[in-house]
C-alpha cells in the first residue's frame, strides 16, 4: 500500500520508527516531513498529508503531533480526507469499518509505539463495511443543504 505520514516536530521521531516499520512491513511509504525537533506548524504537514491523499499519490495517511488534534483538523479541512483521531486499535478498525477514514490521526504525547503499531494494524487491514455506512459517508464530502428556519 501507498502510504503517506507527515508529523510536527512533537512527533517526528514517533514518525521515523513507524515510516521504518511500515516499510519492513512491505509498504511503500513517503515522508512528508518534518524531520527534526525544531518548532513548526502542524497545518503545514497537515496539509500537506491531506494533498497526497486526495490527488491519490498516497492510498491511506497518517497524521502526527502531539496530541494528534491540531492535525487532524487540518486534514480534515480537505473534503477528500476523512481523518479520525484514535487511541487503541478498536477507534482504528471502526474509523475505516464505519467512516472509510483515509487519514489516521495519533499524538505522540499520548500513544507509544506499540499502540500506535497496533492502531495501524487495524487500520491498513480492515476494509470499509458499506452499506448502511455509505450513505453518511458521502454526506462528509457533500454535506446536504439544511433548511434554516428564524
Amino acid at each position: 500500500m501507498r502510504i503517506a505520514i507527515a508529523s510536527d516536530h512533537a512527533a517526528y521521531e514517533l514518525k521515523a520508527a513507524l515510516a521504518a516499520w511500515l516499510r519492513g512491513e512491505g509498504h511503500e511509504v513517503d515522508d512528508l516531513g518534518t524531520n527534526g525537533p525544531d518548532s513548526v506548524d502542524y497545518p503545514d504537514y497537515g496539509y500537506r498529508l491531506a494533498e497526497a491523499v486526495a490527488s491519490g499519490s498516497a492510498e491511506r495517511g497518517i497524521a502526527l503531533c502531539g496530541s494528534g488534534i491540531g492535525i487532524s483538523i487540518s486534514v480534515n479541512r480537505n473534503p477528500a480526507c476523512r481523518c479520525a483521531r484514535v487511541d487503541e486499535p478498536l477507534s482504528a478498525r471502526l474509523a475505516r469499518e464505519h467512516n472509510d477514514a483515509n487519514v489516521i490521526a495519533m499524538g505522540a504525547r499520548l500513544t507509544g509505539i506499540d499502540m500506535a503499531k497496533a492502531c495501524l494494524t487495524a487500520f491498513l487491514t480492515t476494509d470499509f463495511a458499506g452499506d448502511r455506512h455509505a450513505r453518511r459517508v458521502d454526506k462528509l464530502s457533500n454535506p446536504p443543504q439544511l433548511e434554516t428556519s428564524r
